[in-house]
């Protein structure tokens, strides 16, 4: 059952909470993200943080970090985007300088390319997760979940290009769901 919503956050919380986020999600920070802001800190409903989440993954940059900019923005207006950015850089951005200077140094060592690669499919099980969990939850209706897979299937198993599949199914998912509408 979902939660009711807690009153907005302050500055000072949202930079916390962002900074939780940047700090937890560091490699996957998507799922994190949703837990942080919908189950632990209760500031979006689900279908809040799906709709944010989606808007951030048409816009060039970084998915979440597209949607710490929005979400701030919401809830104390340009300076909240900062807060919120700031809050969600700070700790993966002091991590990743150490962590390159380390692998610049270690990096011809078997393990170390090892420890790459289960990362690297740790982080997709994570993005696959989010996705399953979101899309469970949410219901979405056939139409979407339709073009949802003609996406996956044009970029993943077609290899066409991100910006020509969106530029494609985008205006056709728009016109979809306002035809469900009027129906």
């Amino acid at each position: 059952m979902p939660h009711p919503p807690s009153p907005p956050p302050g500055r000072l919380q949202l930079f916390l909470g962002f900074l939780k986020i940047g700090l937890m999600g560091f490699g996957g920070v998507a799922a994190v993200a949703r837990h942080v802001l919908v189950d632990d800190r209760r500031w979006l409903t689900e279908r809040d943080y799906a709709s944010v989440l989606g808007v951030g993954q048409v816009l060039p940059g970084g998915n979440v970090v597209n949607a710490s900019v929005m979400i701030g923005e919401r809830f104390h207006g340009p300076m909240g985007a900062v807060v919120a950015l700031s809050g969600l850089m700070a700790m993966p951005l002091a991590i990743l300088l150490v962590l390159a200077t380390l692998y610049e140094r270690f990096s011809g060592f078997p393990a170390v390319h090892a420890a790459m690669g289960g990362t690297a499919a740790a982080a997709a099980g994570l993005t696959i997760g989010t996705a399953l969990k979101l899309a469970r939850r949410l219901r979405p209706p056939p139409s979407a979940t339709a073009f949802g897979l003609a996406a996956f299937a044009g970029t993943a198993l077609l290899h066409l290009p991100l910006l020509d599949t969106l530029l494609v199914l985008a205006p056709l998912s728009i016109g979809a769901q306002l035809w469900n509408r009027r129906s």
